[in-house]
């Protein structure tokens, strides 16, 4: 009988995360300045999601193995990261950015494109710091606009976690690209999930630099980046630094990495990494990443004939 008990009260495979076994994450590499708590959680209110945003698993148990979704053009070797438990008032797919401080993102090699110049929709991988799926990033826009607009369009960026499902979707409205007009400068909306804002991201006016403001969903400043004076580099990373409102302390960075020679010379494929502090609000951290994707189109998006020829 007691042997029985013991295999009756003994867990379950892959339940065996208890609230007194607490999981250990590594520490932020931007902890933040001094007297610094972290950012406030998510609200409470938070809209009901639309039909269709299921829970990634049943109530109480972690889901241990979910299954792989195949989209268009994204290598299936590539192992996407499990899905922790959606905290309270967390929007749905968010959970995947609550454990994690570093995201990567690479842009896929669109092969007409390398070939001929036609400009195709950008498709990007995101990962986390083990180099495991997250989400897969799609651009959806038209061919007229793409190829008439250049990196200065509109797009709509959609962004799938491994279920397939639209968790992010990111708005980019079609506005000036000069510093002449600093009544109409860049803007991205972040909505998470698609139709609920959750944060924007607005250039501010500088005659050198570039600058930009993280708002909340009220359009209340957070957070601000600001980026190098020249945002061109020879073997070397490009840092956009995140920065607290009074620009004190820097929090996080928004990098462009190095791809090698021939990719920077022939492509305008480009690898981020956005870093931030582990217990930002995951609303925030969503945003940060819809300003990668602004930062991209504005600076790194154009073909690497126009950047010889000194277009910019």
């Amino acid at each position: 009988m007691d042997k029985q008990n013991v295999q009756m009260n003994a867990p379950h495979p892959g339940t065996n995360l208890t609230g007194e076994y607490p999981l250990e994450y590594p520490s932020a590499a931007f902890p933040g300045p001094p007297g610094y708590i972290g950012y406030p959680g998510p609200q409470t209110g938070y809209p009901v999601p639309p039909p269709g945003y299921a829970s990634p698993g049943p109530v109480g148990f972690p889901v241990q193995h979910q299954p792989v979704t195949s989209h268009p053009g994204v290598p299936t070797q590539v192992p996407w990261m499990p899905a922790p438990l959606p905290p309270l008032n967390c929007p749905p797919g968010l959970e995947y950015l609550t454990q994690i401080d570093q995201l990567l993102i690479h842009q896929q090699i669109e092969l007409l494109e390398v070939l001929i110049g036609f400009e195709t929709s950008n498709k990007y991988e995101i990962k986390n710091s083990l180099g495991q799926r997250i989400y897969f990033a799609a651009e959806d826009t038209d061919c007229c606009t793409r190829n008439c607009c250049g990196p200065s369009r509109p797009f709509t960026m959609r962004i799938l976690d491994n279920m397939g499902r639209e968790v992010i979707t990111l708005e980019r409205p079609l506005r000036c690209t000069s510093c002449c007009f600093p009544c109409c400068l860049q803007e991205i909306e972040i909505q998470a999930p698609p139709g609920v804002p959750v944060g924007y991201v607005t250039q501010t006016w500088h005659p050198c630099l570039p600058k930009f403001t993280v708002q909340n969903e009220r359009r209340e400043d957070v957070l601000r980046i600001s980026g190098p004076c020249v945002v061109c580099s020879c073997c070397a990373d490009i840092d956009f630094e995140v920065k607290s409102l009074d620009d004190k302390y820097v929090v996080g960075k928004i990098s462009k990495h190095w791809t090698g020679l021939i990719k920077e010379l022939f492509t305008d494929v480009d690898n981020f990494g956005i870093q931030f502090p582990l217990d930002l609000d995951v609303k925030m951290k969503a945003v940060m990443l819809g300003a990668c994707f602004l930062i991209d189109f504005m600076f790194f998006e154009m073909t690497r004939g126009e950047q010889r020829a000194g277009v910019w």
